[in-house]
């Protein structure tokens, strides 16, 4: 075992007197035509005006396009035994005076939720989770009749929590669709929708945050929430969020809350996306999203210093899948990809959407930093493959030495047994970090035991000699680790940027 020492962001808006300006598209889905047809009113609402006294034109006007949705799940489920009906001497006394039936028995589980008409003769927007198992779906529209229909799910998309229904009908009360990307933190939104089967009900409230993800639902990479706190309830799910022009902004989707009921933190998947996601399932019956083969981390302060940046914005290339889109294009481990198709992007997540919301097959330009000078490449998207064990193993018995960088970790060679235990991959060559000091500046950096040391300051690490060597050459403020991880089933390599000036808190 080797001993590596130390260097490592106007608020409302009222319905009289403003102008909307009215677009009527015809779905256009990569070249096929679709049934539906929505109304998309992308002009922003006006933020000038003062405080009205009420809110009922803007509701009279969405209102009537937010439906209940009644889904029910047929469970079948076996008997259980009696187990006096299997006891021999039960039997002795009451032979069969208490047949036991074991024939399959079946029982229904009623779900509620909303959702949106967006087209006239009959699509409807709601929440995956709303409709996901259902074996029959009711909707109920908004009215006095209250009329019901059967509805068939056309698709859905758990990614974000979206699907699309269809029910037999025309001339629908159907929504106008806005602009989500022109939503700004303060802008006054109404949540419509069925919360604990009530009926129908409308809370107010504002846009409290915008491109919400972090995993808060789920983890999948694709979330990109509006936030709210309008008050959305169970039974809310699948219901509209709409602006003061009463176009619809959003599709409420969940809630954090520690009761189960609204704590004034509610999230909708922002219409932009639900939209591209129902043309797709209208269009194709699943979600097609574009794919580059890559692994990405975001940038932060010291990274960017690392990488010659001028702030830390950007997404960081980690892995580059061998023989997909990013390697043909050219693409590298330690690129910082700052702009996809002429927008710039901050960080991995929102490079993720961007690639996400292309055609695959497509061509998309990346603007990328390499060696501190800029390069643009032309990638032909993929498709992304459908989604479907532990760090730390024994040390070995390498002996110890010392140097004078990243003091506080311990490192070894990659034996078999290690590759085995935490299941790496032949191709990653390096040093497996045995320890890593709590008070360490690798620690802080996050270095962790388990991690493979594959580069340090750019040059390649071998074995733990090697590594050894590297930090010996180390000079400056601060050291640049390229790491291998794994974490549960899913492994890649990351950046990680270590102070070499702090000293230890503790003596050595």
């Amino acid at each position: 075992m080797k001993n590596i020492s130390r260097p490592f962001a106007g608020f409302l808006s009222a319905v009289a007197g403003s102008l909307l300006v009215v677009a009527v598209f015809h779905l256009t889905l990569w070249g096929k035509d679709a049934t539906p047809n929505f109304k998309l009113s992308a002009t922003p609402i006006n933020r000038d005006v003062k405080l009205g006294t009420s809110f009922s034109p803007v509701v009279k006007k969405a209102a009537p396009s937010v439906v209940n949705i009644y889904s029910t799940r047929i469970i079948r489920e076996m008997p259980q035994r009696n187990p006096f009906r299997e006891n021999p001497m039960f039997r002795e006394f009451f032979g069969d005076a208490f047949p036991q039936d074991r024939s399959p028995r079946s029982r229904k589980e009623q779900g509620l939720g909303s959702g949106v008409i967006v087209s006239p003769d009959g699509y409807i927007l709601t929440a995956h989770h709303v409709v996901t198992g259902a074996d029959e779906i009711k909707v109920a529209i908004a009215g006095a009749d209250k009329k019901e229909y059967t509805a068939k799910i056309v698709g859905t998309d758990p990614q974000t929590d979206v699907a699309v229904l269809k029910i037999e009908a025309t001339g629908l009360p159907a929504i106008t669709l806005a602009d989500s990307d022109q939503l700004e933190i303060g802008d006054v939104v109404l949540a419509i929708g069925n919360p604990f089967g009530v009926g129908q009900t409308v809370t107010l409230g504002m846009v409290s945050a915008l491109d919400r993800h972090y995993g808060v639902h789920g983890a999948n990479g694709y979330e990109n929430f509006i936030q709210t706190d309008a008050a959305i309830n169970p039974g809310n799910s699948g219901g509209a969020l709409v602006d003061m022009e009463g176009r619809l902004i959003g599709i409420n989707t969940w809630i954090a809350s520690s009761s189960g009921g609204s704590q004034g933190i509610g999230f909708a998947v922002p219409v932009n996306m639900a939209r591209r996601v129902m043309e797709r399932l209208i269009s194709g019956g699943r979600v097609q999203r574009g794919f580059l083969g890559i692994t990405l981390q975001d940038v932060d302060a010291n990274l960017a210093k690392q990488f010659g940046l001028s702030g830390p914005n950007g997404a960081l290339v980690n892995d580059v899948m061998p023989n997909m889109p990013a390697d043909k294009a050219g693409i590298r481990s330690g690129d910082v990809i700052v702009a996809f198709n002429g927008k710039p992007m901050a960080d991995g997540h929102e490079l993720q959407l961007a690639v996400s919301d292309c055609a695959p097959g497509s061509v998309a330009t990346v603007k990328l930093i390499r060696n501190r000078a800029s390069k643009t490449l032309e990638v032909t998207l993929g498709e992304l493959p459908k989604q479907g064990g532990a760090s730390g193993a024994e040390p070995n018995d390498a002996d110890a030495l010392k140097s004078d960088a990243l003091e506080g970790v311990m490192v070894s060679d990659l034996d078999r047994n290690a590759r085995q235990q935490l299941r790496i991959p032949e191709y990653i060559q390096g040093a497996l970090v045995e320890e890593v000091e709590a008070d360490s500046n690798a620690a802080a950096a996050g270095l962790q035991k388990g991690d493979v040391l594959v580069e340090i300051n750019r040059q390649p690490v071998g074995d733990a000699s090697s590594a050894v060597e590297r930090c010996q050459q180390a000079r400056g403020d601060q050291i640049l680790l390229k790491i291998w991880r794994r974490n549960g089933e899913r492994s890649g390599t990351r950046f990680l940027s270590v102070d070499n000036t702090k000293q230890e808190s503790s003596a050595k």
